[in-house]
Order: C-alpha cells, then structure tokens, then sequence
C-alpha cells in the first residue's frame, strides 16, 4: 500500500500562531482564560487547550479579564464591548483576516459597497460582514448574486469591492467574482480581490492533485472546519472513494486497506499528529 501525505497539510500560519500563543498565556497564568468562541476549528485541540485552563464563551458579556479573540476574528463592536467591561483582549486573529477586517473599513468609509463571498454563519464572515458599515452583503452562492444585485443598486452607491472569505472555494470565488463583473461593470466602479489565503489555495490545488491519482481520500479535520469541508468536496468529485474524520477512530481500516495508493490531507486546523496516527494505523494493521 502507497500512503501519499499532502505537504500542504496541517496547521496553517494562522492556526499555529493562536494555538502557539494561547499555549503560552495559559502557561504563564496557570489559570483560566477565557476565549470568545472555539478558538480554531478542531475539537482535538480544542480539548487539549481546555484541561490546560481554557475556557470557551459564546458571548463577551461572559468573560472575566483576559479574553482570547478566537483565530476567526470577531464582529467590530465586541472590541469596544469589551473595553466597555474592562476585559484585556489577546487577539489572536489570523493576520490575514484582520488584513480583510481593515480592507472592508476602509472601502465602506470610501463609499463602496462590499460583497462578500463565503459560508454563512461562519464566524469570520460574521465578523468581516460587520466592518462594512452597514453597506455589505454576503455571496454564499452563484444564485445570491441577482439579490446581491438589487442590495448594490438599492445602496445608491456607484463603487463596488468584491472580496472572499479566506477558507473559500477558489473555484466558486472565481466563478462568482467573473459573474459580478460582467453583471456590474459598466455600472459601477467595481474592484475583486482575491481575499483567499495562500495556504488554502495550495491547499487545495493540492487536494485536487492527489485526488486524480490516488484510489482512495481521507480528509482529515473538524466537521464544522470550513475549509475542510471544501477539501473534502474537492476530493470527492475526483476520487469517490473519499472520507472525512476527525481522527484515526472514524477510519474503517479494514476497509481502506483494500486500496493500494491512499491520499491523505488534512485542513488547516488539523495538528499533524492526527495524519501521523492515521498513517501509522494503515501501515500497522
């Protein structure tokens, strides 16, 4: 049997940095700190970090002293919540969305109107949504675009800036963003960016890759990972022989040991000792 390990897989820059931090803050109080939704996709890890002394909260008014930002951002008016009570912040947002976070409030203070394409309910969606000054709408797919439409003309605004979440389907921002600008360009001032993580794109392309020559996928991540779930849908439509864990448990080895070359990849908030205990299983049994 020939195991094939994604290089891309595993935790991405954004994902190490708040785990690596929040490790450390709960190091040096020996006590509990508080953090504002899971901090990043994984129950795993989560669990791990919590009989460390971490607690998860789901609203700011429940926090006590130093507080955890979450790696998926949080809405703008929990930062002046939280200054309202007193709390010390520790943001841990990924750089990346906190990039998006000063992008979207800056176009809506210069009269753009923003869309948004990502997955609804998604806590940093729900965050960026809310730098948009009142004038944002979100794109969760192709068919949102006519109501997108009249949201844009409804503004009264003439300029446009069309950006992603950063765990997105490349493929669909793509898709959506040509769509937008052919229905929109000669209307308005209209700019896209491809707000999309490098480490999710490569991430994909390479999920993509490996699906086409191996017999089998495991994808390897949270069930309410974003952009695992994307990986699983990318592999799905080369390989049919996909499946999505969370850990070496939900694997039916005997089953899997039927194919002779295997893929493995895993999302951004999978550490990567959970592929090595996979792997090992296929090998041992």
């Amino acid at each position: 049997m020939e195991i094939i390990i994604g290089k891309t897989s595993g935790f991405c820059g954004g994902v190490l940095n708040a785990v690596t931090k929040t490790e450390k803050e709960l190091n040096k109080e020996k006590g509990t700190i508080y953090c504002l939704g899971e901090l990043v996709h994984n129950k795993q890890v989560i669990e791990k970090l919590e009989k460390k002394g971490l607690k998860t909260i789901e609203n700011i008014n429940d926090a006590k002293e130093k507080t955890i930002i979450r790696a998926h951002g949080v809405p703008k008016e929990i930062y002046k919540r939280a200054t309202e009570k007193g709390i010390e912040l520790i943001d841990l947002t990924c750089p990346k969305v906190l990039d998006i976070h000063r992008t979207v409030e800056q176009y809506a203070k210069n009269g753009f109107y923003v869309l948004l394409v990502g997955v609804e309910k998604h806590p940093e969606v729900i965050g960026t949504i809310s730098f948009g000054e009142g004038n944002a709408f979100l794109i969760k797919e192709k068919e949102d675009i006519t109501e997108a439409i009249e949201k844009v003309d409804n503004s009264q605004l003439k300029k446009v800036l069309v950006i992603a979440q950063t765990t997105y389907s490349l493929k669909k921002f793509e898709d959506i963003a040509q769509q937008l600008q052919e229905k929109l360009g000669n209307k308005y001032e209209i700019e896209i960016k491809n707000t999309i993580c490098s480490a999710t794109r490569l991430r994909q392309e390479e999920t993509e890759e490996l699906s086409k020559i191996s017999e089998a996928m495991i994808i390897v991540g949270g069930k309410n990972s974003s952009n695992t779930k994307k990986l699983y849908e990318i592999a799905k439509a080369n390989c049919q022989n996909t499946i999505l864990v969370e850990t070496v448990d939900d694997i039916d080895i005997n089953k899997m040991k039927r194919h002779n070359k295997i893929g493995i990849m895993a999302g951004a908030s999978t550490p990567n000792e959970s592929v090595e205990k996979i792997k090992e299983k296929l090998i041992k049994e």
